[in-house]
This record gives structure tokens, C-alpha cells and sequence, in this order.
């Protein structure tokens, strides 16, 4: 990972944030996956880091103009949407980030992988990630891919007639059992029954993300 955006999430990773200064780190775009497709704001603990092939002063005057607490300029709607409008990029909802360190010997849950290069999980996951794979267990699947300055990032899916038996934090857990790196998560900041699941397998929010992405050629719009 050599850009400057995969070097400030290796090092998130490992615990080491930007300077709570109230400071915003304007960088371009992730160049690593499929010539820098992705664009975006990280929000930590009192700084953020955007993402973007658009002009830092524009990104700067913007966040002025944000009319806000400074501290919350960067994950502010009228910024959010004037990036977005700009660089013609799409957004679902903002994230709450966590991260969690590797794990030894083998996953707690049983799992099969699924090779299916069209399975509708695998297509949704690249238009977000490259390397995809995905393993199914008893009631729900769990995904594995890179994606924002390379990192590994996982999501899980657990079947109604499944919930409520632990199984989502054993797919979260079992993630940390198949990658030698840190992996992240992605979660809606209203999916409380995730975060849930992810904090109880042992992942730690380490920020929020608005993740700004063009149309992966395979995923419908």
C-alpha cells in the first residue's frame, strides 16, 4: 500500500490515528483498487481525511461553507452533497468504521466457500471491493475483499429464520480467523443489531466513513 490514504489506514489499523488537532487532511483518491475508483470522507477522533481527485481548495472552501461546528464539516450533508454532486460519485449511508487484529487456528463456525463469480453477494461486493470471496455457513455468508487503501473488509449476512442465535458474531469472528491482517467493518450507524455483532466479535470503532464510489461495469443502476 503506497499512497498516502492506504498509509493512513495501515496505520489506523495498528491503533495509530491522526493527531486529534481538529485539523482535515485533503488526499487523493484510492488509487488501489481499478485506477482509483473510490473517494470518500474518514472521520476520526477530531480530524478527517477526504479522499478525492477534486481540487483541495475547493474541498477546503466547501467545508467552510458547511455552516457547522468545524469538527463536523467533513461528515456535514451540504458538504457531503456538494462532493458528491461534483465528482458525479454515489453514496448509500455513512458507516461507523471498526477494525479488529487477526486470529489464529480455525474459524468457530463451519463454512463453505462459494466460487460463484455471479452470485448476487459476490457481484454487490465488487462494486466495492476487489478480491472478493464468499463463504456461506448454516443461515447466513460472510464476504472478504479489499477496498479502501487495501484494506481487508468484511460483511456478514445472516438469514431471518438465523437471527438471534449468535450467528452473526460468529461470522464476524470468523473473519479475524481468515486474513493475516487487520480487517475492517463497514455498518450503518443505524444497524444496531450489527454493530452489536461486530463489537461482540471483538471489533473496535475506530471512526466513520461516507464512501463514494462509481458503478462497478457489473452492478446494475
Amino acid at each position: 500500500m503506497g499512497s498516502e490514504l492506504a498509509r493512513i489506514v495501515e496505520a489506523a489499523g495498528r491503533g495509530v490515528f491522526p493527531e486529534a488537532d481538529g485539523g482535515v487532511t485533503v488526499v487523493g483518491p484510492d488509487g488501489g483498487r481499478d485506477g482509483a475508483r473510490d473517494a470518500g470522507v474518514i472521520a476520526f477522533t477530531a480530524h478527517s481525511v477526504v479522499f478525492t481527485g477534486e481540487d483541495p481548495a475547493w474541498v477546503r472552501a466547501q467545508l467552510a461553507a458547511a455552516r457547522c461546528d468545524p469538527l463536523a464539516a467533513a461528515m456535514n450533508p451540504r458538504f457531503l452533497a456538494a462532493l458528491l454532486e461534483r465528482s458525479g460519485r454515489r453514496t448509500d449511508t455513512i458507516d461507523v468504521r471498526s477494525v479488529a487484529a487477526p486470529l489464529g487456528g480455525p474459524p468457530p463456525v463451519a463454512l463453505r466457500e462459494i466460487e460463484d463469480p455471479g452470485h448476487p453477494r459476490v457481484v454487490r461486493a465488487l462494486g466495492r471491493r476487489d478480491g472478493v470471496r464468499v463463504w456461506a455457513a448454516d443461515g447466513g455468508l460472510l464476504v472478504l475483499g479489499r477496498g479502501v487503501g487495501g484494506r481487508w473488509e468484511a460483511a456478514v449476512e445472516v438469514e431471518e429464520a438465523a437471527r438471534h442465535r449468535g450467528l452473526g458474531r460468529a461470522l464476524a469472528a470468523a473473519a479475524r480467523h481468515l486474513v493475516t491482517d487487520p480487517v475492517w467493518a463497514q455498518v450503518a450507524a443505524g444497524n444496531a443489531r450489527s454493530l452489536r455483532a461486530f463489537q461482540a466479535a471483538g471489533f473496535r470503532p475506530v471512526g466513520a466513513e461516507s464512501l463514494h464510489a462509481l458503478p462497478h461495469p457489473r452492478e446494475s443502476v
